[in-house]
Parts: structure tokens; C-alpha cells; sequence
């Protein structure tokens, strides 16, 4: 059976509905950087999706190429992922989708490495005719955060951070945005064909103790 991070790390990828903090390690991914706002049809965003699920299952399917990763095993591609931050903001003003910036992710199993990750891009460009340049090799160390899983539209999204926040400072604990410490969502639905009051997304905020 092959490996599914959201299973085998629950902790990570399905947090209760109510705040919880957590300490997470550091991972890999692959990642691409834009701006703009998420919900343009044509527009960055959606494009950069398509970038990474192109690159992530060229990835997964590399055993049946002739392209062997040292210690392979097969696994589920994990879910998307966005890290987003605004100039001048701490955390994101859902108000202001146009003033964006993100760093779209899919996790990488520990065995890919950033040579297996260029064989990828190269490999995908050609068989889908596309450019994918902008993919790149990311480590996060993400380190003490609070999370929650939120059920529903993202717009509502601010419900569920209130929550977090609340939380936090009655745990003796205060958001500790930075340049690389970002607000973090994890997609664990898809919009094309989930209601948005069921939308399941993971949120997560880094932290620190006061």
C-alpha cells in the first residue's frame, strides 16, 4: 500500500477543530512564489497548480522510468499547500486578495533530492509542454505553531483565526510572524467539486512563548 502522509502524520495534516499547538519539523517541497489574487481565473495562481501537480507526479511515477531514486518507495501525492503574506500586514487582511503574495507547496518525501527535483522539472516541461522554471527545491522548518482545522468557505477563514488567537495568549503564547514565518494552509479538499461549507483546510500560524 503506498505511503499517505496524511495518514501516517495525523498531527500534521488533521488537527482538531479547536486550537491546538504543535511543533513541526522541518520538511521539504516543491515550491513556487507569485502574487496576485488566488481566485483570477486565468490568472498566476491556478497556473502555478498546474506546475506543481505536473512536477509532484512526475516525481511519484519516476519508478517507472528510468530515472531511480536511492531509497524509493511509493507514496500518495501529499496535498497542496500556500504560505501567504502581505507587504506591511502581520498574518493576511482577507479584504485585500489582490495584495497577495504566496508560496504554493507540495510536500516531498525525504528521498527526493534537489537533482531528482531538476529531472523532474525537465521531464515534465517535455512531456506537457510546459515552463517549469519557477519550481524550486524549499526547506521550511516551520518550528512552534498553533493550528486549526477550518470547515468552510475560505472567506470565513477569520472565525477560525480568531479562535487561534484567543487561544494562544490564554496559553501564554503570541503569533510570531516574520519574513519567514508565515500564515500556512494546508488544501485538504477540492474546491472543483466540494461545497464551500465543506471545505476542509488545515490553518497554521507560527508562535512564540511570551
Amino acid at each position: 500500500m503506498a505511503f499517505d502522509f496524511k495518514k501516517e502524520y495525523k498531527e500534521f495534516y488533521m488537527p482538531k477543530k479547536k486550537p491546538e499547538i504543535v511543533n513541526v519539523p522541518k520538511m521539504n517541497y516543491i515550491a513556487v512564489r507569485g502574487s496576485g489574487d488566488p481566485n483570477n481565473e486565468n490568472g498566476a495562481y491556478k497556473q502555478t497548480i498546474g506546475l506543481l501537480y505536473a512536477v509532484a507526479y512526475t516525481l511519484k511515477m519516476s519508478y517507472k522510468t528510468d530515472h531511480k531514486i536511492d531509497g524509493f518507495f511509493e507514496y500518495v501525492v501529499p496535498p497542496l499547500e500556500g504560505f501567504w503574506f502581505q507587504e506591511g500586514i502581520e498574518g493576511v487582511d482577507y479584504t485585500k486578495k489582490s495584495e497577495f503574495h504566496w508560496i504554493s507547496v507540495i510536500r516531498l518525501p525525504d528521498f527526493v533530492t534537489e537533482k531528482d527535483l531538476e529531472w523532474a522539472k525537465e521531464t515534465a516541461a517535455k512531456k506537457k509542454k510546459l515552463d517549469c522554471s519557477s519550481v524550486e527545491f524549499l526547506t521550511i522548518d516551520e518550528g512552534l505553531c498553533v493550528q486549526i482545522m477550518h470547515t468552510g468557505s475560505y472567506d470565513n477563514e477569520p472565525e477560525s483565526v480568531d479562535l487561534m488567537d484567543r487561544f494562544i495568549h490564554e496559553n501564554g503564547c503570541e503569533n510570531d510572524f516574520g519574513k519567514n514565518r508565515l500564515h500556512h494552509e494546508i488544501y485538504l479538499s477540492d474546491p472543483r467539486k466540494t461545497a464551500p461549507d465543506k471545505l476542509k483546510t488545515v490553518i497554521r500560524h507560527p508562535i512564540r512563548k511570551i
